[in-house]
């Protein structure tokens, strides 16, 4: 199998690139002049084309709303636009949504997934031997399948069996095996990322860091489940793009990489620091932020830890995460100081009823 070239005539076909991960991905490519862009997304809840909007004037970036469970619109993009590699990151993705409506994560995680796949067979089916080498679909997935670990264990490896625990776990481990599917049948030139928690700029206020941030600066309750000792390994969503474009352009077909930005923390800890640095660059008179942190009832099956072993793609690819979770974060906070209009834009009403619904009693 060939390389993926990196080239401005190429084109990727990117599904749910008005998100959180899958825009920063789309602003970084077109910035770096990775490649043309065309970006399918639903424009569900969490999703915001103002994230995008600098693009707009941008010959080499077109925009589509639609569905990827839309087998007919998957096909004639990929026709339309004869892309060179499929990226997706169309998913549900909130644990605790999956908890009250695990069917719209079975639909849009697995269902979605297989639609996409399928399609993007029959296109590569097609194709000349030359860019059939050179296609590629990399599917970008979570470490939540692999389960929860102890505080003595060791971190989840590529190889790692599949444990999901949450109906979102087990709509993404669905998709994954689906993926995995793809390449041992049909020899579909596949790649699959599992990555740990990302955190930085666009990312829609549900999330414990942003939640956290814009909680803190309206002066309300910092929620945290349980005892907040919990444990993820955070990942600055910048370097999660690098790593992706990297698996894209040299990962092995049909190979699973792990991508975290090991840097374990609790999820007290985690607040705690968003509290210190807001202390810093919002001080107040005679008040500490952390003194609206408010423990709140643990979530159903919420997992210990989480941690990622990612040896596989720094020895065999040479990445290497740019920032530490200390400066990734001082990053994040000073985003969401500098834009306070994406955080009115993003205050909908779907996203004040999730908060009434999580976090009524607080």
């Amino acid at each position: 199998m060939q390389n993926f070239p990196q080239d401005d005539r190429q084109t990727l076909l990117v599904t749910g690139g008005a998100g959180f991960i899958g825009a920063n991905f789309i602003l970084k490519a077109r910035k770096a002049r990775w490649a043309k862009i065309v970006n399918l997304d639903k424009l569900t809840y969490a999703s915001n084309l103002q994230n995008l909007a600098i693009l707009q004037d941008d010959p080499n970036y077109n925009f589509v709303q639609g569905d990827i469970n839309n087998l007919e619109l998957v096909c004639y993009l990929l026709e339309q636009y004869q892309p060179s590699a499929v990226i997706n990151f169309a998913a549900e993705s909130h644990v605790d949504r999956s908890i009250f409506s695990p069917q719209d994560f079975i639909q849009a995680n697995v269902v979605g997934t297989f639609k996409l796949l399928e399609a993007s067979k029959i296109y590569w089916q097609k194709l000349t031997a030359t860019r059939q080498k050179q296609f590629r679909f990399l599917h970008v997935s979570t470490d939540e399948v692999y389960g929860s670990l102890n505080p003595q264990d060791p971190p989840f490896r590529e190889d790692t069996p599949y444990a999901p625990n949450s109906p979102y776990a087990a709509s993404k481990a669905g998709a994954d095996h689906l993926v995995r599917a793809y390449y041992h049948t049909y020899n579909l030139p596949t790649l699959t990322t599992n990555c740990s928690n990302n955190y930085g700029p666009l990312q829609f206020p549900e999330k414990l860091i942003p939640l956290t941030i814009i909680n803190a600066l309206d002066g309300k309750h910092l929620p945290i489940y349980g005892d907040g000792q919990n444990i993820r390994d955070w990942l600055y969503v910048d370097d999660h793009c690098d790593a992706l474009y990297l698996v894209l352009r040299k990962g092995a077909i049909g190979e699973t990489y792990n991508i975290g930005g090991q840097n374990e923390q609790t999820n007290l800890t985690v607040v705690q620091k968003i509290c210190e640095i807001l202390d810093h660059l919002t001080p107040k008179l005679n008040f500490q932020h952390s003194s609206l942190i408010t423990f709140v009832q643990d979530r159903p099956g919420h997992d210990k830890r989480y941690a990622i072993n990612c040896d596989k793609i720094i020895q065999n690819l040479g990445w290497l995460p740019k920032e530490n979770f200390d400066s990734g974060l001082v990053k994040t906070v000073q985003w969401y100081l500098n834009n306070p209009t994406w955080i009115n834009s993003v205050r909908t009403g779907e996203y004040q009823n999730w908060i009434k619904q999580n976090y009524q009693n607080y």
